[in-house]
């Protein structure tokens, strides 16, 4: 049942062969009325914005106070447009007039890593909000996200009956594909489901991967506060060779792992190792935050490593690192800075940082990739529903 339930499902979504990074809107100056719910820190309004189309948000909401505070600081709301509680949200004296809608329901319920309750799980039922929404309000099209889980959950039957609400009950003509945020554009291996939904028929394809000519390292920051360094525990943790084979943990890799709401507060995640420079004399006995080679269990040391990155120095010296001035038997290891981990979402340095660091850590593993939404947009050519 379930593998002829995903031939049903690729018979609809096929990727486009042409590239759609050549697209152009046919109507870059319209005007696209936008509606989110379970908005995070807003990465459909970070594509719009980032693609220089001119768009009104109507409304938004998410429940955490935090992203609250972060959507608030970096976009054009106010609180007669902001829900805290979809439960309590009316969509209907919208009704007609949002061109698109996109929220993506917490996931945890359908996770591959959770224990996956589905609808037998309160945060699974928060689908059903979406899809009032969807039907209260009727945007010319809208995008559901969520993990990849989703599709095979229960046999498939899950995804049957939210692909049946979607179609049957809400009306829409539905398209869905798992899309992975390194094939467009983005050095971070995340899969996730996304499906659109479009109020009058079309023939809709989804954007076909381009090449990744990027790698983590172009993501990083030069400068970094010594807070983010680990000391033994954790290095201990982070470099275990089973935590790596697992892929719990991964140091100076070219494509990051898929973020998650508590990284780098377990030490899951992506590190980077920084070798010290002869300059620095620091030593394991003067200095928690360094480590000899023999501490590991993974060589980060050697010279085919150092090359493959080469990654800058951390402290008061930002020397680049070169085959004679580091130490290749001593190093430091430190945690993804929240501004590295928004960079590897899609969100640029124009994003305004204005909570805690573990609010954020939470905001980017819960957010959308940004990069895949523009390939969405352009695809579809969002400015085709725009006023």
């Amino acid at each position: 049942m379930l593998n002829q339930y995903i031939n049903i499902q690729n018979t609809k979504s096929n990727l486009d062969i042409s590239d759609w990074r050549t697209k152009e809107f046919s109507n870059p100056n319209g005007l696209i009325r936008l509606g989110t719910t379970f908005s995070g820190i807003g990465a459909i309004e970070y594509a719009l914005k980032r693609l220089g189309l001119n768009y009104s948000i109507s409304f938004a909401g998410d429940i955490d106070a935090d992203c609250k505070a972060s959507y608030f600081a970096n976009y054009d709301i106010d609180e007669a447009r902001w829900h805290s509680d979809i439960h309590d949200f009316d969509a209907t004296k919208f009704n007609g007039n949002i061109d698109l809608l996109v929220g993506g329901a917490p996931c945890q319920a359908f996770s591959m890593r959770g224990k996956r309750g589905g609808f037998d799980d309160t945060r699974g039922t928060l689908f059903r909000e979406f899809a009032r929404v969807v039907m209260e309000c009727k945007p010319k099209v809208f995008i559901f996200e969520n993990v990849r889980g989703m599709i095979n959950h229960d046999r498939g039957r899950t995804w049957r009956t939210i692909r049946e609400t979607f179609e049957r009950d809400c009306d829409y003509h539905v398209y869905f594909q798992v899309l992975n945020g390194k094939d467009y554009g983005i050095p971070q291996s995340r899969s996730r489901l996304f499906c659109v939904g479009f109020l009058n028929e079309t023939d809709f394809k989804f954007p076909c991967p381009i090449p990744l000519n990027i790698s983590m390292y172009e993501f990083l920051e030069k400068e970094f506060n010594k807070k983010y360094l680990l000391k033994q525990k954790g290095v201990h943790f982070v470099t275990e060779q089973i935590n790596r084979e697992k892929s719990y943990t991964q140091i100076n890799g070219d494509i990051m792992l898929c973020q998650k709401r508590n990284q780098q507060f377990n030490w899951h995640g992506d590190f980077v190792y920084h070798p010290l420079l002869l300059s620095d004399k620091s030593t394991p006995e003067t200095d928690p935050t360094v480590f000899d080679s023999s501490f590991c269990e993974t060589d980060y040391f050697t010279e085919t490593e150092l090359d493959k990155y080469p990654i800058v120095i951390n402290g008061d010296n930002c020397e680049m690192i070169t085959s004679t001035n580091i130490n290749r038997h001593r190093g430091r290891f430190r945690k993804m800075t929240p501004t590295e981990c928004l960079r590897l979402m899609g969100f640029d340095n124009k994003f305004k940082i204005v909570v805690s660091d573990t609010a954020i850590y939470k905001q980017s593993g819960n957010s959308i990739i940004v990069d895949v939404l523009m390939a969405l947009l352009k695809q579809m050519d969002i400015t085709k529903y725009s006023i």
